[in-house]
């Protein structure tokens, strides 16, 4: 897509500091960090997020290609969390598919924090 940032990671015309990449999938920190160790996994085609037709054989390589990711950030023994945000609710920034892996320091409990509750 040729307005999306992080196609443009995936074609090498952004900038971006890559972790790691292979054919499929290419993996760079965040800008913006929120763990001592915060990365990006996306594939190479464009998909919006979770939404969209994903196919079970890209979900499994985009696993593979986070555990990789860790392994080369040093957080693959002591542990790291994995967040996929789908839709700005979730709190999904780029329109395009991609998994934050943070780790380096211990992290609390709770996986949520509300920005506005529900009403009931």
């Amino acid at each position: 897509m040729e307005d999306c940032v992080f196609c443009g990671i995936a074609a090498g015309t952004m900038p971006a500091r890559i972790v790691w990449e292979d054919e499929d999938f290419v993996a760079f920190d965040d800008i913006h960090p929120q763990a001592p160790v915060h990365a990006l996994v996306i594939p190479r085609r464009h998909y919006r997020s979770l939404a969209d037709d994903v196919s079970e054989s890209l979900l499994g390589r985009m696993c593979l290609a986070v555990t990789k990711t860790a392994e080369v950030k040093g957080v693959a023994g002591s542990g790291y969390r994995v967040i996929v945000n789908t839709g700005r609710d979730a709190g999904q920034s780029v329109d395009h598919l991609h998994v934050h892996i943070l780790g380096g320091a211990r992290m609390s409990h709770g996986m949520v924090n509300l920005v506005e509750k529900p009403e009931e």
